[in-house]
């Protein structure tokens, strides 16, 4: 009698058989892992916080148009009476001088602010560029009726002799215009004082961004026998071109809704004149809300209302262009 013996091919051999798949088992998918109390309500609390920036600028949008219906409802605009207030009449002048001062004011500022910004990340000892930095760190943080003091007790007079000779010596330009006279309290005093009270800002925002300039690619231009200008003009200055613009944009939007140190510093006006040496000629539609809002009856109240939901536009719509610019300058 003969038995045959049955061998079994050693797994992993190609006679090996393959055990079916179980059909009854589930597919194989990613493990999950269970979120804890802690993390839930952390994630919770972040989700919160941020669309609770969102509910605030539509509760202050909502406020603002709804204050605002009377006095766009009763303007000469709708109604076609001609006694009628014409809000376009009313705003156009106080748009006109915020933002040519906040213009002004960025004009003088920037150049400074990231001159200053270069000095202090590339040019300075480290022992005398970080009190500098703390200087102007502290510098942003002054109160703004300060500067309008500083402004308009000290800084009025001594500007004067330098109105005067623009006035008589370049009065054939535009914005030296007209006939100035003391006291010098007109649009180009106010613009220099939002220029020092951006400055901080944009000096600040510019610093921390030429700070992070790649160093090797600083040693690479100045081995290749950049001098220490040409490798600020072709390796930092480009680097830091989105962060500059951002900073200047938010020095804008300070300058844009700046109060008190325009009201302490500005003789108020209406008007479309391009003469900054002229006192009585602009006017901004914050400093105008703050010197009314006061003693104003419900239908000036909506107006002044009305020009703020004009400012809260144009504020928006500055930073949409900025971050639209920021974004083109970040994929280039």
């Amino acid at each position: 009698m003969s038995s045959t013996a049955t061998t079994t091919p050693a797994p992993g051999t190609p006679d090996a058989p393959v055990d079916p798949p179980d059909a009854g088992a589930p597919p194989a998918g990613p493990a999950r892992t269970a979120r804890r109390p802690g993390d839930l309500i952390f994630s919770g609390l972040s989700i919160a916080s941020g669309l609770l920036i969102f509910l605030t600028l539509l509760l202050v949008a909502i406020f603002l148009t709804v204050r605002s219906l009377p006095a766009i409802s009763a303007s000469r605009e709708l109604t076609g009476d001609a006694d009628a207030i014409s809000l376009i009449e009313f705003t156009a002048p106080l748009v006109f001088g915020t933002v040519f001062a906040a213009i002004l004011a960025l004009l003088m500022a920037v150049p400074v602010a990231v001159g200053i910004a270069l000095f202090i990340s590339h040019f300075a000892p480290r022992r005398f560029a970080t009190p500098l930095g703390f200087m102007i760190d502290l510098l942003a943080a002054v109160p703004s009726v300060v500067f309008g003091l500083w402004g308009g007790v000290w800084l009025v007079p001594r500007l004067e002799p330098l109105y005067l000779f623009l006035n008589q010596h370049l009065s054939f330009i535009p914005l030296f215009g007209g006939v100035a006279q003391p006291p010098m309290r007109n649009l180009a005093t106010a613009s220099v004082v939002l220029a020092v009270m951006i400055l901080p800002i944009i000096t600040a925002v510019s610093r921390e961004i030429f700070l992070q300039t790649p160093r090797l690619q600083e040693e690479a231009a100045l081995a290749l026998g950049a001098t220490r200008w040409e490798t600020i003009r072709a390796v930092v200055l480009p680097f830091g071109r989105s962060g500059v613009v951002s900073a200047s944009m938010l020095g804008l939007g300070r300058a844009l809704g700046e109060t008190m140190a325009v009201l302490m510093v500005l003789s108020p006006g209406a008007s479309f004149s391009l003469n900054i040496l002229v006192a009585g000629q602009h006017n901004s539609i914050a400093a105008n809300i703050a010197s009314q809002s006061a003693e104003a009856t419900p239908d000036v109240m909506s107006r002044l209302i009305f020009t703020g939901l004009v400012l809260f536009v144009i504020t928006f719509v500055i930073n949409a262009i900025a971050r639209a610019i920021v974004a083109r300058s970040a994929k280039g």
